[in-house]
């Protein structure tokens, strides 16, 4: 209980981890122990009195005992209190060894300032003795004209004198120093007066000796000494030049400005050999006096053109004179700048050897005729207007040539050598807004070229069976122009200033420029289709309604095989790039497909056995088609192993393309194979093949398999059933095959609406409406390729858009032709969105080949190759 006994026990009252609950249960761990209450809590409170007891003893001996804490802290204080009486004592100590120490050294210290004083008095005096002794033999020198030891001297004089500028208060130093600036005076005119006196009386070489002297006292005299005598000097040497161009207006004319350049060069020449020898090479005499001589033409110029321009009646300087005045003016710039280019800094001392040449003479003069650069560049717009016209009706190549895959029409390649003429010409003039405003100018005649020259050449009759050579000449052209075009760009914007960098983009005219070789790849698909009609004209004669059972490949597909491949190999064989053979292979696939597609809606009806014979011809076609590109550059045979030659492979990526394009036939097909009966069967083969929730395609489908209307209806509703299943509830709203079909007029019009892809590559498609080729309503039509270009303009100025890709097709057999329009002047509307659409095509086209990696447009070779 009290602990003593279990020190360490946790039952102990002195434990740390003392518990009373347990405590507790132990003392009254039995109901009989209850009654023992009263003796616990008296013993508890005995304890408590006890040890509260023992605290107040242990307090009161810890405050009051002989070693209490009171005590040591009254002991701490008194220490504390000594050692502060120690630090001021030796605090005063050392205050009382410092005014020991200076007593000690104050003699010390007064005989060093005595020194130092003393030293200073007769450095002075001594300077001073120096300076008036210098001063007096500088005024005898200066007498008697001895200017080589007047400059070392006059230099000493001034570098003393400083030295006395702070006693100037002192009247003797004071009437010195004005006596010394007297002299710098004196020196100053009477070096001016030699000058003008030898150079009046034309004793120049006689007195060369005594001039070169004189200058280098102007050099020791300073900067404004040295820069009177120049431009005196300068003014001496251009008067005659001022007055004979300024005051006569033959003699200042635009037509006479050689005259200036030639006297300045005759002036220079006698500079060189008169004079260039009196003045020291770090004055840079001769660049200041060509300096001059351009600041004062200059301003004679821009009198002269401003008088031009208010001239009676109004009459525009002539631009030729302009140029040839400007050329001029440029070529003498050049020759100032590389003759003071090469011409090193020459210094006498530190200063002015780190002084650089920071003057340039390029623009100097012409800087005059950039205000007027703008009559150039209409000289230029109009010279550019000129021209479409005659590229128009110019031969595409001479008539000494041949034609060859890689030509490119002359007119392109002439057109390229004016634009860098013109290009370098203006950079020469102006890297500012002239330049700008001429890189607009060449933008809007690239525009033109594309619309007025290349794509009429696609709408022109063909001439002596040559349409297939204009054709590979436009896409040629085209390539050529979309590549040169990024390249004028960036000379352009290497060449302007950098504030109106922004303002340089010609990335619209590379697009019309692809847009131009994507409606070639288009005539050159057409003129395959065209070729293609009998073919197709079998295959709707064919009674596919009776056919009993499915044979070998129908004569139609032979026949249609043959044309392709005979005609794609007449056209590859041509097309020189890569990646234009691939688009053309790939736009022909497309448009294929879609024409069997029209074909097959004009063979209704169609049996089981029919429609099974057609899946098997699609799937024959499909395999030849896998060829195509075989015939653009052939490749000999490689031998194998087994003995037989074997051509080369096609490439997988065109043969996953041919079979994604025609395998878009299947659906339709597969679903009319299935009979009609049981409707149960035809209904869940349209939703599984088809896949869509539109009741207009499913009727289509029963038109096409012949289907009595009286069981539409029926049919129809089955179809609402199975489709609300949850078994078909990712239907479409409407498949991308069946809705474009027939929608003009309904199953029995001739007008089908086959939008096909013609596309190059995975990304998107370029789609086609109504009869360009064989599609469509114009199966039956022949090939015109006299209208071919009138259609394509015609697309373009609509912009045929269907499925969100351009639509490049042929417009309506009677439209009139968008090139005749813009000849009459019927607006510039037209026109723009002519050029709109053909950016359209261009950015489309610029996609990627699927699989070839390869951008549209990119060139293989130079300028000289496409040449």
């Amino acid at each position: 209980m009290n602990g003593d006994t279990a020190e360490y026990s946790p039952l102990s009252l002195d434990s740390a981890d003392y518990d009373p609950i347990q405590h507790l249960n132990l003392l009254f761990s039995h109901p009989t122990t209850v009654s023992s209450v009263g003796d616990v809590s008296a013993t508890l409170r005995t304890h408590h009195h006890g040890l509260s007891s023992e605290i107040s003893r242990l307090q009161t001996a810890q405050a009051y005992g002989p070693d209490s804490s009171l005590e040591r802290m009254q002991t701490a204080q008194a220490e504390l209190a000594g050692l502060f009486r120690k630090i001021e004592t030796v605090r005063s100590r050392a205050i009382q060894t410092e005014q020991n120490i200076t007593s000690m050294t104050a003699d010390i210290k007064r005989l060093d300032g005595t020194k130092r004083n003393l030293t200073l008095s007769m450095t002075a005096l001594k300077r001073l003795q120096m300076l008036t002794t210098a001063y007096e033999q500088l005024r005898a020198l200066a007498k008697t004209r001895q200017y080589r030891e007047c400059a070392s001297l006059l230099q000493a004089v001034l570098q003393l004198m400083r030295h006395f500028n702070s006693y100037r208060s002192i009247d003797q130093i004071a009437t010195l120093s004005r006596g010394v600036s007297e002299l710098q005076r004196e020196l100053l005119e009477q070096v001016c007066e030699d000058f003008e006196m030898a150079f009046a009386k034309a004793e120049v070489g006689a007195r060369k000796a005594t001039l070169v002297e004189a200058c280098s006292v102007m050099d020791a005299l300073g900067e404004n000494a040295k820069a009177r005598l120049v431009t005196w000097y300068v003014n001496t040497q251009l008067r005659e030049y001022r007055q004979v161009f300024r005051g006569n207006d033959e003699a200042g004319s635009l037509d006479n400005i050689g005259r200036r350049y030639a006297w300045f060069k005759r002036m220079v020449k006698s500079y060189e050999e008169e004079h260039a020898g009196i003045f020291p090479p770090h004055w840079r005499v001769g660049e200041t006096l060509s300096m001059a001589f351009c600041d004062g033409t200059r301003d004679d110029y821009k009198g002269i053109l401003e008088k031009s321009m208010r001239s009676v009646g109004g009459a525009k300087i002539d631009v030729n004179l302009l140029l040839g005045c400007l050329q001029e003016t440029m070529d003498f710039e050049q020759s100032l700048e590389r003759r003071f280019a090469s011409n090193p800094r020459a210094s006498i001392d530190t200063l002015s050897s780190a002084d650089e040449r920071t003057q340039s003479f390029n623009g100097s003069i012409s800087v005059a005729f950039e205000p007027y650069l703008s009559l150039w560049v209409e000289s230029q717009d109009k010279a550019l207007a000129s021209m479409i016209p005659k590229y128009k009706t110019q031969p595409l190549i001479p008539s000494d040539e041949e034609f060859s895959p890689q030509a490119v029409i002359s007119s392109a390649i002439e057109l390229f050598h004016f634009y860098k003429l013109t290009l370098s010409q203006c950079a020469k003039l102006s890297t500012s807004e002239r330049l700008l405003d001429l890189a607009k100018i060449l933008a809007k005649y690239l525009d033109e070229y594309a619309q007025q020259v290349l794509l009429a050449i696609l709408q022109r009759p063909s001439q002596n069976g040559t349409y297939l050579q204009d054709i590979i000449l436009v896409l040629n052209t085209a390539d050529f122009w979309h590549t040169n075009t990024g390249q004028l760009e960036e000379n352009i914007k290497k060449r302007i200033d950098p504030d109106l960098l922004d303002k340089v983009d010609l990335t619209s005219q590379a697009d019309s420029f692809l847009g131009v070789a994507s409606a070639s790849i288009t005539a050159l698909v057409n003129r395959v289709e065209a070729d293609c009609e009998s073919a197709w004209r079998e295959m709707k004669n064919t009674n596919w309604s009776k056919m009993e059972s499915v044979g070998d490949q129908s004569s139609y597909v032979g026949e249609l095989v043959g044309h392709v491949n005979a005609k794609t190999e007449e056209t590859l064989a041509v097309v020189v790039k890569q990646q234009y053979a691939r688009a053309f292979a790939d736009k022909l696939i497309e448009h294929l497909a879609n024409t069997y597609i029209a074909n097959i809606v004009q063979c209704r009806p169609i049996s089981e056995v029919g429609a099974e014979q057609m899946l098997l011809d699609k799937y024959v076609l499909t395999k030849a088609f896998e060829n195509l590109l075989s015939y653009h550059n052939p490749h000999p045979p490689t031998p194998t192993s087994a003995g037989p030659k074997q051509a080369p492979p096609p490439p997988a990526s065109f043969v996953k393309r041919v079979n994604a394009t025609m395998t878009r036939i299947d659906p339709l097909l597969k679903t009319l194979q299935v009979r009609p009966s049981p409707p149960e069967g035809l209904v869940q083969a349209y939703l599984i093949h088809i896949g869509d929730r539109s009741d207009t395609n499913f009727r289509k489908v029963l038109d096409l398999k012949g289907v009595r209307r009286a069981e539409h209806a029926h049919l129809v509703e089955l179809l609402g059933i199975h489709r609300d299943s949850p078994s078909y509830n990712r239907l479409v709203a409407q498949s991308p095959l069946l809705t474009p079909l027939m929608n003009a007029g309904g199953i029995g019009s001739a007008g089908l609406g086959i939008s096909g892809s013609g596309g190059i590559g995975g990304g998107g498609s370029m789609h086609q409406t109504g009869g360009g080729g064989s599609g469509g309503a114009g199966v039956g039509a022949r090939f015109d390729p006299a209208s071919l270009g009138e259609k394509l303009l015609n697309a373009a100025r609509d912009g045929v858009e269907r499925m969100g890709t351009p639509g490049v097709g042929a417009g309506p057999p009677g439209a009139p032709g968008t090139a005749a329009a813009l000849a009459s002047g019927q607006g510039n509307n037209n026109a723009a969105s002519i050029n709109e659409n053909l950016k359209s095509f261009g950015k489309f086209f610029r996609r990627d080949i699927g699989g070839l990696g390869a951008r549209f447009g990119k060139r293989d070779g130079s300028v000289e190759d496409a040449r």
